[in-house]
């Protein structure tokens, strides 16, 4: 190896890791991490608009959440929610 500074091989020499490459991977990481912050402040705002408008945002999450779900698998849920709530005598 020339410059163990620019570049590590492993011990069976089947890769070799460069500290440009590693550097290139971690900026796109940091970089998708502050994208994420921004958008969870988005998010955020959004919602204090929603709740300053009268809407409960806890309702609103679950809409959400129920969005992403398969139809099927939201029915399951429900008849089993259902059954535990008659169980409980709900």
């Amino acid at each position: 190896m020339t410059d163990q500074t620019q570049t590590a091989e492993v011990q069976d020499g089947q890769y070799r890791v460069t500290s440009s490459e590693l550097h290139a991977f971690v900026e796109r990481f940091e970089r998708l991490e502050a994208e994420k912050k921004d958008i969870a402040e988005h998010q955020k705002e959004v919602m204090a608009e929603a709740k300053s408008r009268g809407y409960d945002t806890a309702i609103l999450r679950k809409i959400i959440a129920l969005r992403k779900k398969d139809p099927q698998e939201i029915s399951e849920e429900e008849a089993v929610l259902e059954m535990y709530k008659e169980a409980l005598g709900m």
